[in-house]
């Protein structure tokens, strides 16, 4: 039996698997519009040969989808995913010198970012990522029906850059190791690029009407999510909402300033200043020890 083929494991087929494309349920009509499609570019990232061609030949025999290259460690993956720029990866994690969650870490977002299926023989792995943000995670030996269904969800995604870019940095968060603490990680934009940062070196978030603009010590990029989202997302860290238009890390906060009994200024490393209340500045004084 083909290791593609054998039985799943109970965790891997949880998720009811979609009728496979060459089912005799599937209707011809969608085929088609399937095949007129633009057909998606994938990757496969394993280190182990047969893994690489196993996966291969499935994906070969599913219309719409074309296999533009293939890495055995992280840094060829690394390297292809930049050279190839494609639309979906196929990422082992278990590699030796660089895993997939180290390759995860070193992708720094641009005009063009992959959707990540992960793929592993650990279930706590898989459950990590796919929690975490993967559109979708394989458990090895890989059943048709599962790699079907992670292949309907790609083509869902294919396509929203934003979405996608979430997804990554939602993956980079948990991509470090086990003890350190967790890497908060945000989505700006700059022109038709999706850059990921740390939220250590945002220095404020300023909303501008539904504009929310992220300002950094050297850039100013476009939020993808709204103020409060954000705010909701950075709950338990040095941010503080000072004003209803704006969110400050006071780890940048250089000076604060009594403007009037109830107004405050306070002033980031980069010079930027912020108006903020004496309701809010109290806030902002606990978390800096005053």
């Amino acid at each position: 039996m083909s290791p593609l083929t054998a039985k799943s494991s109970p965790l891997a087929t949880e998720l009811s698997p979609l009728t496979s494309l060459s089912s005799p349920h599937c209707d011809p009509a969608a085929i088609q519009v399937r095949m007129k499609l633009k057909p998606v570019r994938a990757l496969i990232v394993d280190d182990e040969p047969v893994a690489r061609r196993v996966l291969r030949e499935e994906l070969e025999s599913q219309p719409g989808f074309e296999i533009v290259g293939e890495a055995e460690n992280g840094v060829s993956a690394l390297e292809e995913i930049v050279a190839l720029q494609p639309d979906l990866v196929f990422l082992d994690l278990q590699m030796p010198e660089m895993g997939g969650f180290e390759v995860i870490q070193q992708l720094h977002g641009g005009s063009h970012v992959p959707v990540i299926v992960v793929v592993t023989a650990y279930d706590q792995f898989a459950i990590k990522a796919f929690d975490a943000g993967a559109v979708d995670y394989l458990l090895k030996p890989v059943s048709q029906p599962r790699l079907i269904q992670s292949l309907e969800r790609a083509r869902q995604l294919i396509g929203n850059k934003v979405e996608t870019a979430e997804r990554l940095a939602q993956l980079q968060e948990i991509a470090g190791p086990a003890a350190a603490p967790r890497l908060q990680k945000i989505v700006g934009r700059l022109g038709d690029e999706y850059i990921l940062l740390n939220a250590s070196e945002v220095m404020a978030f300023q909303a501008d009407g539904e504009v929310v603009w992220i300002v950094t010590s050297k850039q100013r990029y476009l939020a993808t999510q709204s103020l409060r989202k954000i705010q909701a997302k950075l709950t338990n860290s040095s941010f503080r909402r000072i004003h209803r238009n704006a969110l400050v890390n006071v780890d940048h906060v250089r000076k604060m300033s009594a403007l009037t009994s109830n107004r405050w200024l306070i002033t980031l490393h980069n010079s930027q200043e912020f108006v903020v209340s004496k309701r809010m500045a109290r806030n902002v004084r606990q978390i800096l020890s005053w």
